[in-house]
């Protein structure tokens, strides 16, 4: 409001309105004379009235703007101000870091003789220079009042103004006013260092790793409020680390996890040039890693198992431990190193066992039955600090194998009539037991048995001598024609558990040469079906047709004695021959129009057999007859047969659908035979394959006129997907009809001029004209040549010519070896037909007036026979 008063009036100089509305701006900014609303209770219009005049007053002597201060102002704004504030102005100081509470300054206040109702506004700071919170101003009673210290904030001299303005306001209850300014200087006070970074809010945690040689580890870092220069020390003194004056940490060894100290706490100490220091903790692990190798603990080096032990079973316990895992279980992992297959271990527990079969009678443990295994125990699965330790496994031998004999079968020869005590076999040359320890390897020969040994014995369980007992005769009834004998004999453990094994002896008793060889008959005769065998084996096939008896001398022997049969065998014929027929393959094609009933391109089929008569063929169409369509005729009963269109083609309402037929047939010469013949005599079958082709639309020819014959052929040239073909073929006959048309415009307008004058009436003609000779008719005929597959050919019933086809499209031509594709080019056929022949003339000229353009797809060098009169 001041300030709009300063701005209004007129009669204010600028210099000294600007310097006073610099002080009002300048004191009603200030936090406490705006938190105390200081001129709402300092009666706002009197304090700008009072400005404003002296102001005025002081102004008439128009000082210098730079004598003119705030003061001035400031005073002349309180023109009726009156000394209340004793012991103001004042200086006074106060430590940093003082408590809040604290007092700075004592004063008074002096009332004014008509200020009898006392105080009406305390004093109270209005404004600081700078600007804080950090003071406040607290009654002690009796007009007396202090400056104390609010804690906020915490006064500090490195951080805040060293030196504070606080302008200090009091008003009596009579108006009177006073203002003053308390200057507050701030002390320096020497304060402890502060460590910085993680240790300053908690216990540093360093780890080293054993091993780690002398080193720097860690550094820590304070500060001094006043600058000053910082010393770092640490206790213990004897721990193994130093601090260097510039904080660092440094180890003074080279730490072994399983011989040291695993955690060291240490109280780093940071120290000011007065004294003053701080402590903090630093706590340092050393760390354990994988250098110790492992070592065993198991002490036993040799182990003894018995031979043939079962998968699994339990050998050693190999136990190892390891210094880097003193306070918790060891992680050990065993391993085999020697290539063993009769050993495993555990990787985790280190139990031996056996995994394979271990025979001790077996080599190499037959010569040296101790085996040697490596283990390796380790800390680390993918190979770190190991040890290794070799045990010795010796085996012991069982008795696990039962006595042998090889061969286990014996045969043996002895002549009839022998004398008994007779040396036959000796077993015990042929006999063992395989087992390593003398004690298991012993056996005897016991219980020979079987039909006839009573004729046989041995001579004591040790030896296993087989000698004779009686003499055997063959020719004896009482032997009952025996000729060899079985024997069994048993070979068995002397130890236990005593296995045994079973010897078979087969003695064959030879018979001596006493007698001749007697045949029963001087000859013998034999009937045998040509294909048979017997005991007189056939050496070759049999062949009735060709050989029907065979007469062979048989002679018996007995390498010393000889006698001679005569065998006759007698040959019966069979019928094993099968029918041979001509043509056994052909392939033809025939149009789809072919009458019922008619023989199939003359086709006819001869067959042969060389044991069936020739009528008792039959004829069958086993396969590929789609809707019976051939049949043979006759089809029994006969060696020659014709094949015939049985049923006519039905393409159009579908059911045909079938364009190749592949016949197989199949003859047979039973057709003499009688139901019960047939049942007890052989059937052989003869085949015969046909490829038959059916034509759709056969090539025909047209007779136009007796001289001359044009020969017509549509041909499919381009696929669906042409649509460009019929499109310029289109486009060309509309040109050429045109042009056609123009031409014959032309022609009747030349005959109109060339026509001769009418007649008289007696019809004399005016001028003896020569006779006007008729015009040669002309047939153009354009043959075109396109790239068509032609894949099938057949015979045109109508000329006997034969022709290509394409079996998709349909499309034909005349079949020629030497043809090439080519264009055609046009060619006329002049008509040679008489002048009497005007009526022929005339159809003729019709005929090539309608067809003036008929493409045909032939080449050049068969025009000429096509156009000959066809005799159909």
């Amino acid at each position: 409001m001041c300030l709009i008063h300063l701005d209004s009036d007129a009669g204010v100089p600028q210099v000294v309105a600007a310097i006073a509305r610099r002080s009002i701006a300048r004191q009603t900014s200030a936090t406490g004379f705006a938190r105390n609303n200081i001129f709402q209770m300092v009666a706002v219009e009197g304090f700008c009235q009072g400005l404003l005049s002296q102001l005025l007053q002081t102004s008439k002597a128009d000082p210098d703007p730079s004598e003119v201060s705030e003061s001035f102002v400031l005073d002349a704004a309180l023109g009726r101000r009156t000394q209340l504030l004793k012991g103001l102005p004042a200086t006074c100081t106060v430590e940093e870091n003082a408590a809040a509470g604290l007092s700075v300054y004592t004063f008074n206040v002096t009332l004014s003789p008509m200020s009898s109702e006392g105080v009406e506004i305390l004093p109270t700071i209005v404004n600081s220079n700078p600007l804080t919170e950090a003071f406040d101003i607290e009654s002690k009673g009796n007009l007396e009042y202090r400056v104390v210290t609010t804690g906020n904030p915490v006064l500090d001299y490195e951080t805040m103004p060293k030196s504070f303005d606080l302008q200090i306001f009091v008003e009596d209850t009579s108006g009177r006013t006073d203002l003053n300014i308390l200057t507050v200087r701030v002390i320096d006070k020497n304060e402890r260092p502060v460590f910085r970074g993680n240790i300053a809010i908690q216990t540093v945690m360093i780890y080293v790793l054993e091993g780690t040689p002398p080193e720097r580890i860690y550094q820590v870092s304070a500060t001094d409020p006043e600058n000053a220069e910082l010393k770092y020390s640490l206790l213990p003194a004897s721990v193994p680390f130093l601090v260097l004056e510039s904080g660092d940490i440094f180890s003074t060894k080279e730490f072994d996890y399983e011989k040291d100290q695993r955690c060291y706490f240490l109280n780093i100490t940071v120290t000011d040039p007065d004294g003053l220091n701080s402590t903090k903790t630093v706590n340092i692990n050393v760390i354990n890693i994988d250098d110790e190798r492992p070592y065993f603990i198991t002490k036993q080096r040799i182990y003894r198992i018995p031979e043939e032990q079962s998968p699994g079973t339990f050998v050693a316990n190999i136990t190892a431990k390891d210094p880097d895992d003193e306070d918790s279980p060891s992680r050990l992992f065993y391993s085999i190193q020697s290539s063993d297959r009769y050993f495993s271990i555990n990787p985790s527990t280190g139990v031996l066992q056996v995994t394979g079969r271990i025979d001790r009678d077996a080599f190499p443990l037959r010569l040296h039955p101790n085996i040697s295994v490596i283990v390796r125990v380790e800390d680390s699965p993918s190979g770190g600090n190991a040890s290794e330790m070799e045990i010795t496994i010796i085996i012991d031998d069982i008795n696990d194998n039962p006595p042998e004999c090889n061969p286990s079968a014996f045969r043996n020869e002895a002549d009839e009539n022998t004398i008994a005590g007779t040396f036959l076999l000796d077993l015990r040359n042929y006999c063992k037991d395989i087992d390593v320890d003398p004690s298991n390897n012993q056996f005897n020969f016991t219980g020979l048995s079987g039909f006839g040994s009573n004729n046989f014995a041995l001579e004591s369980a040790v030896s296993g001598r087989l000698v004779m007992t009686e003499s055997i005769d063959l020719e004896n009834p009482a032997n009952l024609g025996v000729e060899v004998y079985s024997l069994t004999v048993r070979v068995q453990d002397i130890a236990c558990p005593s296995y045994s094994d079973i010897i078979y002896i087969y003695i064959r008793i030879k018979p001596v040469n006493e007698f001749f060889p007697v045949f029963s008959n001087l000859s013998y005769e034999f009937s045998v079906p040509e294909i048979a065998k017997g005991d007189v084996k056939i050496l070759a096939r049999l062949d009735y047709e060709t050989t029907q008896k065979h007469i062979l001398t048989v002679q018996a022997s007995d390498q010393e004695k000889t006698v001679t049969a005569s065998v006759t065998v007698n040959v019966l014929e069979v019928n094993d021959e099968e029918p041979v027929c001509s043509p056994n393959f052909y392939s033809f094609q025939i149009p789809v129009s072919l009458a019922v009933g008619t023989n199939i391109n003359g086709f006819r089929i001869e067959c042969k057999d060389r044991d069936s008569d020739p009528r008792s063929f039959r004829y069958f169409i086993n396969e590929g007859n789609v809707n019976n369509h051939f049949t043979f005729s006759p089809s029994a009963g006969s060696n020659v047969s014709r094949l015939i269109l049985a049923s006519r083609f039905d393409y159009e309402s579908g059911l045909d659908t079938n364009w190749v037929y592949r016949l197989r047939v199949h003859i047979t010469d039973d057709n003499l035979l009688s139901t019960r013949d047939k049942s007890a005599h052989l059937i052989k079958t003869g085949t015969v394959t046909l490829s038959i082709r059916v034509i759709p639309n056969p090539t025909t020819v047209i007779t136009t006129t007796p001289s001359f014959t044009v020969v017509t052929k549509r041909e499919n040239l381009y696929s669906d997907s042409a649509w460009y073909v019929p499109f310029v073929i289109t486009l060309g006959s509309l040109l050429l009809l045109g042009l056609l048309g123009y031409l014959g415009f032309l022609l009747m307008t030349w005959v109109r001029t060339r026509r001769p004058p009418a007649g008289r009436a007696d019809g004399t003609p005016l001028i003896n004209a020569p006779e006007k000779k008729k015009p040669k008719k002309e047939v153009v005929v354009t043959m075109t040549k396109l790239n068509t597959v032609f894949d099938g050919e057949a015979r045109d019933p109508v000329t006997g010519k034969m022709y290509e086809f394409n079996t998709l499209s349909g499309a034909r031509r005349w079949k020629k070896s030497n043809e090439l594709l080519q264009l055609v080019p046009a060619m006329q056929v002049t008509s040679s037909g008489a002048d009497d022949g005007g009526q022929e003339t005339d159809r003729a000229e019709a005929t090539s007036k309608k067809e003036p353009s008929r493409k045909m797809k032939e080449p050049t060098a068969e025009a000429k026979p096509a156009a000959k009169p066809s005799a159909e």
